[in-house]
């Protein structure tokens, strides 16, 4: 396999994940939980995900405040990264994919702001590589949805289909007919694949007019 066909099979091992940590306000997908998800098939496929710093950037900002009526400084350190995240084919070392990513870490200590950074920009590099979907629903529930909606066709091919239809002359109101016709379904439960076909037989018509 090349590396563009290892990622893929990579991205088909893991589709979703329930998100599995909770903050004051939001539930979030942690670090340690995305990386475990994709390395096992990583590990299997050959890949090797480098990461290299390539510039950074250090904001501060103090807040004065009273605790307990003794007043109190507080520090919160932004640090911003710019990243190269670069995979590599193990099988073929010099098979290479270079992808700029930036990422940003909050710390209140000062020394950690940079791991923060890192973490968070593997975690979401990964999220956003693999197209991996995230949700608070549970894993079955996502799979139903998801089973309720892969090939369905969406609102830019109807009207395609309902353009091409009048554009070969024939009578708008005769095409749900002609769809439970040939496929047993309604317009809206065409798949791509179907609507395709019907696509081909308007313009084979047309053809046969000309």
């Amino acid at each position: 396999m090349n590396i563009y066909e290892k990622l893929i099979e990579v991205r088909k091992a893991v589709p979703f994940l329930q998100k599995d940590a909770s903050g004051q306000q939001y539930k979030y997908n942690s670090s340690s939980q995305v990386i475990a998800a994709v390395r096992a098939k990583l590990d299997e496929m050959g890949l090797l995900l480098i990461t290299e710093l390539v510039s950074h950037n250090l904001l501060s900002e103090t807040i004065e405040l009273v605790d307990k009526d003794k007043p109190k400084k507080t520090t919160t350190y932004f640090t911003e990264i710019d990243l190269i995240m670069t995979w590599v084919n193990a099988e073929n070392p010099d098979e290479l994919i270079r992808i700029p990513w930036y990422a940003q870490g909050v710390d209140i200590a000062g020394e950690k702001g940079v791991g923060k950074a890192l973490t968070y920009g593997e975690k979401t590099f990964m999220l956003k590589q693999f197209n991996i979907a995230t949700d608070q629903m549970d894993v079955d529930a996502f799979q139903q949805r998801m089973e309720r909606t892969v090939g369905k066709i969406n609102s830019n091919a109807i009207a395609q289909l309902k353009s091409a239809w009048i554009g070969a002359g024939y009578n708008i109101n005769l095409l749900s007919t002609r769809i439970k016709e040939l496929y047993n379904c309604g317009i809206n439960d065409l798949s791509e694949i179907q609507v395709d076909d019907l696509l081909a037989k308007i313009k084979g018509k047309r053809s046969e007019s000309a």
